[in-house]
């Protein structure tokens, strides 16, 4: 992890209010989600990698990621840095799988056993939760 990531890490609860917008907030730190169909991020087809908005952890890889039709970004595999962690989310009547970063706690979305092979798994995240890093330096903010 870089000096600059272990900054954004320790970045206190409190000023991660100061660190995101309301919306970047909602979604990253309160477990939230953004609309379906209006991330950012849920059309890139480029080569690169997927980080976390918080600390630029290490996500997702662009090759695992597939159109689900469900209206987030969804990949089939985490990176084998095991930066996304998960816990049950029992809200809104369902029992779910939470996903979050491993490294900040910021929320990411869910993981689902319907995803294609080679996993089956589809982890469905939030644009507003991660950054895109292209292979040709692009970076884009979901």
């Amino acid at each position: 992890m870089s000096t600059d990531e272990k900054a954004n890490a320790s970045v206190a609860k409190k000023d991660w209010k100061t660190e995101l917008t309301d919306e970047e907030y909602y979604v990253c730190r309160e477990a939230g989600t953004e609309r379906p169909f209006t991330g950012v991020l849920l059309d890139e087809q480029r080569d690169g990698l997927y980080v976390c908005k918080c600390c630029e952890a290490p996500l997702f890889p662009s090759d695992t990621k597939f159109d689900a039709g469900c209206g987030w970004p969804s990949f089939y595999k985490q990176l084998d840095d095991g930066n996304v962690d998960y816990r049950e989310d029992l809200s809104h009547g369902m029992r779910r799988v939470e996903i979050f970063c491993k490294q900040c706690g910021s929320h990411l979305g869910h993981v689902f056993p319907d995803g294609p092979a080679p996993t089956g798994q589809r982890y469905c995240v939030n644009s507003l939760s991660m950054i895109f890093k292209g292979e040709d330096d692009t970076q884009i903010k979901g």
